[in-house]
Formats: structure tokens, C-alpha cells, sequence
């Protein structure tokens, strides 16, 4: 588990459990609890988990209490609390669709083989209002098969990532794979939720054969390398595939050119150059890559000064925008840019850390040699991109 986020607040197990027990009236702000049960992931100890199943039985209906207990369902199964078990089960019938929601997550966490308890999870399908996707991902992960005939009406759905995981899990619990392209085909889709949603489902299903499709689906690098890695590591370990066969790739997604994606959207006339930087901040990443093909294809005169007044205006502060300036500044091989891709290697604020990697790939493009020992520094590090990124850079560096 990645745990460079879970410093943010910076509390003790002492002052989490404390501030958890507070009542709201004594809080400073009303959201404190929910924080308070976040951070205890953090502390896997028995007083923890006490607090956090406290928390759970509190049976206030207010809005922040009940978010609250949302927040401490999920911590308890991300601390895989098996005693908490028979409380998060009493949580399936709750009036609250997102406590459902949590208590199912957190069942799949923690694991269970009680039919009982499956068949209420499987149930739930059969309820109106609930959250299908979640409730059909942990059926599979729990290998409940009587769920198929539950689950099997989802893959006609009218929402793309419930009709993905619904595929993913009939595969799973079934071994027929007939209808998995389906799901390799939502890696094309036009809305992003779709494409992310159906990259965590082709890592449920073992499906190695999409790897080739996921590095080039439009999405966030994160999720194309996290769908990766996770494919490799189940894969080799197999015997399935081989080391060999998944480093192209790694190496595609790790350099990150929208040349190596096959994009979903296009313009239907010529963009304007302030039309383009503005897509480098769109929440979708394939308008954010179909603007840095357009600006290094239309504009690679007029980008970098364009490229310069966005990061001083906004993008140095907004992690997309961030990310995809540092790209191209080292594709356009803009050489005053050098200061500024040293200080994105150097920013250690964990909101910017697939910059890092952007910059390295940058400074490798860029081609100066200054950047060298720079690269050997920020290669001395356990975050997978990152290193791999300076590995990419340093070899460029070496051939130029």
C-alpha cells in the first residue's frame, strides 16, 4: 500500500482516538471525526480498531456522523479488522446507500467464506438505489458463485463501469471469457470514469492480453501503469508471462507521449493556442494529451512562452496542468525550461509526485548533462516511476 499520503494531518494514535471520541459540539470543525478515522489506518493496533468500531455503533443519523461512520467502516477494513466483522455485517441493511457500500468493501478486505454473509451481499443486487459495482467486485473477490445469477442481468446495464465489473466477475466466478473484448473495448470509450473503471477490471480478471491496450488507453499514467504492474506481477509469478514481454510497455507508459495513445476525442476545426493550454487542466487526461499532441504538432514555436505564462499563472499549482507542462517543455527541447524541470524532479509534495517522473523523462529529453548527477540522486528511491523514469533519462543522457 502507498502510504506517502497518510502523513498529511500528522496525528498520533492518541490524538486520532481522542479526537474521534470528541462530541461534535467540541469539535473545531465537524468534519474532524472523519479525519480522525481516516488517519487510524495508520495504527493497526487492538485500541484503534476498538475506537473505530465504536464509532461504527454510534447511531446518530446526522450528516457528519454518519459520514463519519462511513470513514470508519472503510478504515476497518483496510486494518482487515476480522473481529469487526459481525458489526460491518449488521451495516448491509442500513437506510444509507454509502455505509452499505463501505460495509461491502470492507467485507472484501477483511475476507469471508460465512454463506450468510455472501448471500446478503448477493442479495443486495436485487435492492434498488445500491452501489452494483462495488457489490459485484466483492462477490468475485470472494469467489461467491451462487452471485452469478445475480450478477449476470448487470452486463445489459445502461452505466459502463457496472456492465465492466459485471463481465469481469462472470469470468471470474464462471471461467468463460467470451465476453471479456467487451471490456477491453471500454478502454476506448468517450467518458473517463468508463475507461478508468474497465482498467481495474481487466486486473480482476488476469486478463494479460490487454496489457498493449491499456498502455495506450487515454487515462492518467497511474492508472495505466498501477493496471501494469499489477497484470506483470500476477502474470509472471504464473508463468504466464514474462518480464521480457511487459517492459515495452512499461517503458511506453513511463515516457507518456500522446503519440503512444490512441485518443478518443478530436477537434473538428483548427483549436485556438489558449483554447489548447486550457485543455492541459481538463480532469479528463485524453483532453489533456489530445492537447499536447495539437500544441507539439501546431504550435512548437508558440507553446513554450504560452506553456511558461500557464505554469505562472496556475499550472505550477495544479498537479495535472503541472504534470503535462513539464512533458512538454522536455519535448519541445526548450532549454531555459532546465531550472524549472529540476525543481518538478526535486518537489517532494506528495500532489506532485508523478511530476517527478514527468521531469526526469523531460530532462533526458532536454539533453543537458548537468541534469546527470541530478538524475543519480532522485534515482536512489523505493517510488517505482520515479526510479524507473531516471533509469529512462540517465540512459538518454549517456547516448547523447
Amino acid at each position: 500500500m502507498d502510504k506517502r499520503f497518510f502523513n498529511l494531518f500528522n496525528l498520533s494514535e492518541d490524538q486520532a482516538i481522542a479526537l474521534l471520541q470528541t462530541p461534535p459540539e467540541q469539535l473545531d470543525a465537524p468534519t474532524d471525526r472523519y479525519v480522525a478515522a481516516s488517519h487510524l489506518i495508520k495504527y493497526p493496533t487492538e485500541r484503534s480498531i476498538n475506537a473505530l468500531i465504536e464509532a461504527v455503533q454510534n447511531p446518530s443519523t446526522e450528516l457528519y456522523d454518519r459520514i463519519t461512520r462511513r470513514k470508519a467502516l472503510e478504515s476497518l477494513g483496510r486494518l482487515q479488522a476480522r473481529k469487526a466483522l459481525p458489526l460491518i455485517s449488521t451495516c448491509l441493511g442500513d437506510e444509507d446507500c454509502y455505509t452499505v457500500e463501505n460495509a461491502v468493501w470492507a467485507i472484501g478486505e477483511i475476507g469471508t467464506e460465512d454463506t450468510a454473509i455472501l448471500e446478503e451481499i448477493a442479495q443486495l443486487l436485487e435492492k434498488k438505489e445500491q452501489s452494483y459495482r462495488i457489490i459485484i467486485q466483492t462477490l468475485a473477490k470472494l469467489n461467491y458463485q451462487p452471485a452469478v445469477s445475480h450478477i449476470q442481468k448487470f452486463v445489459e446495464a445502461d452505466n459502463e463501469p457496472i456492465v465492466s465489473a459485471a463481465i469481469s466477475a462472470i469470468c471470474r466466478l464462471t471461467g468463460d471469457y467470451s465476453q471479456i473484448q467487451k471490456v477491453v473495448d471500454f478502454l476506448q470509450h468517450d467518458s473517463v470514469n468508463a475507461r478508468r473503471a474497465c482498467i481495474q477490471d481487466l486486473i480482476d480478471a488476469q486478463y494479460y492480453d490487454a496489457i498493449p491496450q491499456i498502455a495506450r488507453c487515454p487515462v492518467s499514467l497511474v492508472f495505466r501503469l498501477r493496471g501494469i504492474r499489477l497484470l506483470a506481477e500476477s502474470g509472471t509469478a504464473t508463468g504466464k508471462i514474462s518480464s521480457a514481454e511487459i517492459e515495452p510497455y512499461l517503458e511506453q507508459v513511463i515516457r507518456d507521449h500522446p503519440n503512444d495513445l490512441d485518443l478518443v476525442h478530436e477537434y473538428d476545426q483548427k483549436p485556438s493556442l489558449d483554447f489548447v493550454i486550457n485543455e492541459l487542466y481538463h480532469t479528463d487526461f485524453g483532453r489533456c494529451y489530445l492537447g499536447s499532441k495539437t500544441l507539439l504538432e501546431l504550435y512548437p514555436e508558440e507553446a513554450p512562452d504560452a506553456l511558461f505564462k500557464t505554469w505562472e499563472k496556475e499550472a505550477h499549482n495544479d498537479y495535472g496542468a503541472h504534470y503535462h507542462v513539464v512533458k512538454l517543455l522536455g519535448w519541445l527541447k526548450y532549454t531555459p525550461a532546465y531550472d524549472l524541470l529540476v525543481e518538478a524532479l526535486q518537489n517532494t509534495m506528495p500532489q506532485f509526485q508523478k511530476s517527478r517522473a514527468g521531469a526526469a523523462i523531460a530532462l533526458g529529453n532536454l539533453g543537458d548533462e548537468r541534469a546527470i548527477p541530478l538524475l543519480k540522486e532522485a534515482s536512489d528511491t523505493q517510488i517505482f516511476d520515479l526510479k524507473y523514469a531516471c533509469s529512462l533519462a540517465l540512459k538518454q543522457l549517456a547516448d547523447n
